[in-house]
């Protein structure tokens, strides 16, 4: 009796935590990892390309917050433009619950920041430290100059790339070129200064150390993914019918009188794991769907005279009921995944039809609080305004203004103004209408801003009446 109590009490002594096991993965050939390399090298030269791009003498892709307007190549918004970025929202997260319900967490495997980052640190540290078992050999040996050269050139690379990263974040608000040089004059500002560095310090420390723990851990996608998986969803699956019973066995010897499956139990699709985990368990939270496993399973089934696919990609129902990947396709429109499809379908052709449609300037019209309302000559009463105008062309336009609302109202102040390519220009306005042209009160007013080339808008205002 005593045995099992001590078998059965917990362990009040022990860590409630459980120090985490580095993962030592192994470098993979395959299609699939052609692919991560792939996007790797297509993300980055987005990301890395865009801020040195130009367009009309400044940036192509620059967040001007000083200014207050973004530019995209030819497209310039302003703060009144953010149901754009709403949209944009919108439309990014129905194309994850989309590819999630069709495909699983390709986006994590492939195109996750995370991913991509740790993907380019673990290359510099093969090409620095050797493989797996380099890697591992030289982790436990003890300090020497060798390890310490290796491991410095190994830092040197991770914080300079993590620097490289932080300056292209910041060179989006701040025109790359200006940026660099006063990065090298150490003459940034301090938003700047904090900014790159702080951008660097997160990349160095996700990519470099944190890896598989902020997908395990911090990612709340990786928790939430449950929702969106179904048994028609498509994942990254171990055959078990087809692998048990694992073990070692020689290329020539008859397995399946062993009473042996296909699975050699060679463990590679662990090594090659960048999350650590044994895809022959069965579906795991922690999977990110990068199919290194897929491509590990595959080299060995090829060196055995076994056929592909012992870990693929499929569905639950694909596995468990052995279908063609025609019949798996045949699945792929169901309720939810038309739902999704319908979402994002509608919100994309929405976003392109109003920025096609949009009027290329903004308007806004403001009134003069410190006088309400005054007489001024011939017994007029004038209200005074200031009107921003915001052209958004990539040249200088000449807006013309017309005011309605009141009989008799009319403009004591310039008619037109003239305002730079993608600038915005503050006016004063004063509008006038005979002491008798309507009672006492506020009087509602339209003023209408018109460009021949550019369109018209109408904003409203009020007018006052003094008592």
């Amino acid at each position: 009796m005593s045995n099992v109590s001590s078998q059965s009490a917990p362990d009040n002594t022990g860590s409630l935590f459980v120090a985490t096991k580095k993962v030592y993965a192994r470098s993979v050939k395959g299609l699939f990892a052609k692919w991560r390399v792939a996007l790797v090298w297509f993300t980055q030269i987005i990301y890395f390309g865009l801020p040195w791009l130009t367009w009309s003498g400044r940036p192509a892709v620059w967040i001007n917050l000083e200014g207050e307007r973004f530019y995209i190549f030819g497209l310039v918004l302003y703060p009144q433009d953010v149901i754009y970025l709403t949209a944009i929202l919108i439309i990014s997260a129905m194309a994850l619950f989309l590819f999630t319900a069709v495909a699983g967490r390709q986006w994590c495997g492939y195109a996750c920041p995370q991913t991509v980052y740790t993907e380019i640190y673990m290359w510099m540290e093969r090409w620095v430290e050797g493989d797996r078992n380099a890697r591992m050999k030289l982790d436990s040996s003890p300090l020497s100059a060798k390890k310490f050269a290796r491991k410095t050139a190994k830092q040197i690379m991770w914080v300079g790339f993590g620097l490289w990263s932080g300056l292209t974040l910041v060179g989006y608000f701040t025109p790359i070129r200006e940026l660099l040089a006063n990065f090298a004059h150490w003459n940034l500002g301090p938003w700047e200064t904090f900014w790159i560095f702080f951008y660097a310090f997160a990349t160095y420390g996700n990519a470099g150390y944190m890896r598989e723990q902020v997908c395990k851990y911090m990612c709340p996608y990786a928790r939430f993914q449950s929702a969106m998986f179904d048994h028609d969803t498509l994942i990254v699956t171990y055959d078990s019918a087809r692998g048990e019973k694992r073990g070692p066995r020689s290329k020539k010897m008859d397995y399946k009188a062993q009473g042996l499956g296909d699975c050699v139990n060679c463990t590679l699709c662990v090594q090659v794991c960048p999350v650590g985990i044994d895809i022959r368990d069965g579906l795991q939270y922690e999977c990110i769907s990068c199919a290194a496993c897929i491509d590990a399973c595959d080299e060995v089934m090829d060196k055995m005279g076994y056929p592909r696919g012992l870990i693929r990609y499929s569905t639950q129902n694909g596995v468990e009921q052995g279908w063609t990947n025609r019949q798996i396709l045949k699945r792929v429109l169901r309720p939810r995944v038309l739902v999704y499809t319908a979402i994002l379908l509608t919100v994309t052709v929405g976003l392109i039809v109003s920025i096609a449609l949009r009027t290329p300037f903004k308007v806004n019209i403001v009134r003069d609080r410190a006088a309400l309302a005054r007489i001024v000559d011939n017994g007029f009463i004038e209200n005074i305004y200031r009107i921003q105008v915001m052209n958004a062309s990539e040249s200088p336009q000449t807006f013309h203004l017309k005011v309605d609302g009141l009989p008799g109202i009319a403009i004591a102040t310039d008619q037109s103004v003239e305002v730079d390519a993608t600038q915005s220009k503050w006016i004063s306005m004063r509008l006038r209408v005979p002491y008798d042209a309507a009672p006492s009160g506020s009087h509602s007013v339209q003023v209408e801003i018109s460009n021949p080339a550019l369109g018209v808008v109408t904003e409203k205002s009020v007018f006052i009446m003094p008592r």
